[in-house]
């Protein structure tokens, strides 16, 4: 454990990183992939919670581009992310690894319903915490959802894994000559309007001091090198 830097973390996975190869859905060796590393991390005593999107099921924000009411969108969003924790689970107890899901709105033959005291307890009695449903509310991300439950439950980092190897100073997709950062402050990355987070979620975490590390999920040992400061991805960080 005096390896790592952290003894506890708030892991932020999009719903597209479940979906593997494909265009929508659950790959199950992708969960089986995450659950992996994330039980490695368990098995060495860090506490991990963890925050899901449900990008590859449904994206509220796409149902109100296309005419739907924007809550009710975000709604649908909140119930893709409940089965993506559910999958995730499913993968963490296959290899062992005792795992709750916690839900932001109540569906109690299902899952927990989320309460911080208890979300607490259940990290310290070592069970991997997922929580789902976003912060239970429309019009905030699951970007939000993981910063302010990284800070609810005492996290000492936010990790937010992509399918980008870190923050650019452009789009590396459409960029070339895009420019990666090893280590970069909220305030450039509020006045950039750089892609790490949403503003909400970015302008919470600097209020909190809750660093930020942005990796890609694809590597193998990547989470875990970036929790024992190895240079994996970018750091988000205050200003000294």
């Amino acid at each position: 454990m005096s390896e790592y830097l952290y003894k506890r973390v708030l892991l932020k996975l999009s719903g597209e990183a479940l979906m593997g190869e494909g265009r929508y859905g659950i790959d199950p060796e992708v969960t089986e992939r995450l659950a992996r590393q994330v039980k490695q991390l368990h098995d060495d005593g860090v506490q991990v919670g963890i925050v899901v999107g449900g990008g590859n099921i449904f994206r509220g924000l796409a149902g109100s581009a296309n005419g739907m009411d924007r809550a009710q969108a975000d709604y649908m969003g909140m119930l893709a992310t409940v089965m993506n924790a559910l999958a995730l689970q499913d993968a963490f107890e296959r290899l062992d690894a005792p795992c709750r899901v916690m839900s932001a709105i109540q569906m109690n033959e299902v899952c927990e319903p989320y309460i911080r005291r208890r979300a607490i307890n259940h990290l310290q009695k070592g069970d991997i915490v997922i929580f789902a449903a976003g912060s239970g509310n429309p019009y905030f991300t699951t970007d939000t959802a993981a910063a302010l439950r990284a800070c609810e439950i005492g996290a000492e980092c936010l990790l937010k894994a992509t399918k980008v190897d870190g923050v650019y100073d452009k789009d590396p997709v459409s960029n070339p000559d895009a420019v990666r950062f090893d280590r970069i402050t909220y305030h450039e990355v509020l006045v950039r309007g750089l892609q790490v987070m949403d503003s909400t979620a970015a302008a919470l975490c600097q209020d909190n001091r809750m660093p930020i590390i942005v990796l890609n999920i694809e590597g193998e040992d990547n989470i875990k090198n970036a929790l024992k400061g190895e240079p994996v991805g970018t750091v988000v960080v205050q200003e000294d």
